[in-house]
């Protein structure tokens, strides 16, 4: 059989998902917990490259696709992962809605093979929905390596469903899959539940039927009421067009089932858990000599790694001394590709004023164009670029392996601490390669509350925007400009122990915010530790390449256009000999004394909203009163300027801190307005970190004299 595949796009997974770009015959759900390999499974189905990271919950939006083989044309939809349809968060929610009132044809549970009983939860409860179910348990490769043996048709005989096991990088195995999608259906099991419940559920079922019959099952709805599940029973009654709670025999039906749980001793509050119970309870029966293990050298490694990595003696220096690493190995590894890219960009600079020369381009337009519109974003690709192009994949390299859950496992304990969710030591992570993309990752976070929290601190760990200035700084000023490669090794370190000072600010903004205007419980998550594997390097590259580096590097260039015209602008115009950016610098001044620093560097942060790689050129230009963005060849050339201009130790350590905690730059406001839709929380992103910057540096002064 073979497959020909189709990309279709992505959108919004609810209940009115159209497929109107391409006919089809079935609709095929994926379904599964996080960190199963469902969006593999997805890839390898119909060409599309969604990304896979190796943690919990990285699939928060759909992706949707087109499958075909000799007899049937599949649309397979990627749904966010989630360990329940009992829902809680956003993302359960949008999985069970299309579950139960997409269309679905089919629903794939897919399954982690080496760990099979939890996964079977959501199984039961995808059957429960009356929707035709097909278990795909995939990883058989790793419980090979980790010695888990499975009887799949014992697992198939008793659940009632068709099973397949897979590895969903094997192409065969995908073929197996799609072939195993048009066996007929058989008589799934059912799950039992307390003699009250059941009881309950033959009181409500048969009134409930004539109106469900065909489109949801009737005991899957049931069972929602008796847990009153607003949200679910308000997308069914838009589904089926009618209220069951309206009408009047189910209503009275419904009154007399909840007292008689009451009676038995189950009330509101207690009926999820006597129904979770149950699941368990049936999964783990079903478990029952399906699976067998014998522990393997591999997994006995595995142990032994965890034990060293997650201990809290050994765990935090690993996790600070891998830091230093990928700091050390971005900044040696970024160099020498910024230069040609810069020299690139510069000599393209060159061709396009030659050309805007050669067709008599007004002076004014011209200067404009090349100076304010192409040469900041120039600057932005050309800093920006590589350290991204190096950073991103290695840190999707350790999500890969398998290390950022055990990162979130140790930080956890802090983080619960101060109020919040150990899932935001991911999104923090994530913030030291783009402040936006960690913004953007706290949707793993269930809590509408916890993901705020990490929403308004990811800006107090530095983005790669900001490294430049920070390197740059320590070089010429804690470091020395000898060019040694111990010099590299120092920066890298100190860098380091600067990102440590961000990390504990984050620390301490999350517990003051949970104490005062987000006060709340922390909430208890599911964390699993998956094992670890052998990076796909070729999709590494290209995920981390397309998906972050050029997504990014697009948002902050399209807003250093207009911001490129304007710092042009600035420098050009005079009022009384003197460039208006300069008179900007002299009204900022007296405010950036009392911050030891110059008002020439205040605007700098200021005018590099867009982007904070732009800081240090602006200071430069003002500082040698040139019109346009320049750059001293030298870090030495760059320390006497700045001398010359009254810098001192002080004005220095100050610069580091301002750089470490400022507003965001444009780019992730704008992320915080769309993840938040709230004006108010984005002023309250941009003025925290900015707030903190300003007491340390006033600090500093006041010590510093």
């Amino acid at each position: 059989m073979g497959l020909t595949k189709q990309a279709v796009g992505k959108g919004a997974l609810d209940r009115g998902l159209a497929a109107s770009l391409v006919e089809y015959d079935k609709t095929i759900a994926l379904a599964g917990n996080p960190n199963v390999g469902k969006s593999t499974v997805f890839n390898g189905l119909t060409g599309l490259r969604q990304h896979t990271g190796n943690w919990t919950g990285k699939t928060v939006a759909n992706a949707q696709g087109i499958c075909r083989t000799p007899t049937c044309t599949y649309r397979i939809v990627d749904i966010p992962g989630t360990y329940s349809l009992l829902a809680h968060s956003a993302e359960e929610q949008v999985a069970r809605n299309f579950i139960c009132f997409g269309n679905v044809d089919t629903v794939v549970v897919v399954c982690d093979a080496t760990c099979l009983e939890r996964n079977l939860n959501l199984v039961l409860q995808a059957m429960e929905t009356g929707r035709s179910v097909m278990v795909c348990v995939n990883l058989m490769d790793e419980a090979v390596r980790k010695g888990i043996a499975l009887d799949l048709p014992l697992l198939s005989s008793r659940l009632g469903v068709p099973v397949t096991g897979i590895t969903a990088r094997r192409k065969s195995d995908l073929q197996r899959l799609l072939t195993l999608l048009e066996a007929p259906s058989q008589s799934p099991l059912a799950v039992t539940y307390p003699v009250a419940v059941e009881s309950a559920l033959a009181r409500l079922e048969p009134l409930i039927r004539p109106y469900t019959e065909n489109r949801i099952s009737s005991r899957f709805a049931a069972l929602r009421l008796l847990e009153n599940d607003t949200e679910f029973l308000k997308e069914l009654s838009a589904f089926l067009g009618v209220t069951l709670t309206d009408i009047p025999t189910v209503c009275t039906a419904l009154a007399e089932a909840k007292d008689e749980l009451a009676q038995a001793g189950i009330t509101a509050d207690t009926i999820h858990d006597q129904l979770a119970t149950a699941l368990l309870r049936t999964a783990s029966q079903v478990c029952r000599g399906v699976v067998q293990q014998t522990h393997t050298t591999a997994s006995l490694r595995d142990r032994r790694i965890d034990r060293l990595l997650t201990d809290r003696r050994f765990g935090y220096p690993l996790m600070l001394a891998l830091l230093a690493l990928v700091f050390w190995l971005t900044l040696t590894g970024a160099n020498l590709p910024s230069q040609w890219l810069s020299t690139a960009l510069f000599w393209a600079e060159d061709q396009l004023s030659a050309l805007l020369q050669s067709i008599n381009t007004p002076k004014l337009l011209h200067d404009m164009l090349i100076y304010g519109a192409y040469r900041v974003p120039a600057w932005i690709v050309s800093v920006m670029l590589p350290p991204m192009a190096i950073f991103f994949p290695l840190f999707t390299l350790l999500e890969d392996i398998g290390y950022l859950p055990r990162v979130a496992y140790n930080l956890d304990h802090i983080f619960r601490k101060c109020h919040a969710c150990g899932k935001q030591a991911l999104t923090m992570a994530m913030g030291f390669g783009c402040n936006a993309a960690g913004v953007v990752g706290a949707r793993i976070i269930d809590s509408p509350r916890e993901r705020l929290l990490a929403v308004l601190t990811n800006n107090f760990v530095p983005c790669n925007g900001r490294f430049p200035t920070l390197i740059a700084v320590l070089t010429v000023f804690f470091i020395g400009t000898s060019g040694r490669g111990t010099d590299t090794i120092l920066s890298a370190l100190l860098l380091t122990a600067v990102i440590g000072l961000g990390i504990a600010a984050t620390f301490l903004v999350t517990r003051l915010l949970s104490a005062t205007v987000l006060k709340g419980v922390p909430s208890s998550f599911t964390l699993e530790l998956p094992p670890y594997r052998r990076p796909q390097v070729g999709q590494v590259l290209i995920r981390s390449l397309l998906d972050r580096t050029v997504f990014v590097l697009g948002r902050a260039a399209v807003v250093a256009v207009p911001a490129g015209i304007l710092i042009w602008a600035l420098a050009n115009v005079t009022v009384g000999d003197v460039s208006l950016l300069q008179h900007c610098a002299n009204v900022l001044d007296p405010f950036a004394r009392l911050m030891g620093l110059d008002g020439v560097i205040l605007l700098a942060f200021i005018l590099g909203l867009p982007a904070n790689e732009i800081v240090v050129p602006i200071m430069l230009m003002v500082y040698l009163s040139q019109g346009n963005l320049t750059e001293i060849g030298q870090l030495s050339a760059m320390r006497d300027v700045f001398l010359q201009n009254g810098w001192t130790l002080r004005t220095a350590i100050c610069m580091l801190l301002f750089t470490l905690f400022h507003w965001p730059c444009s780019t992730t406001l704008l992320t915080v307005h769309k993840e938040t839709g709230s004006l108010r929380w984005t002023a309250v992103a941009a003025l925290l970190p900015t707030a903190v910057g300003i007491l340390l540096c006033m600090t500093v002064k006041a010590i510093l004299g």
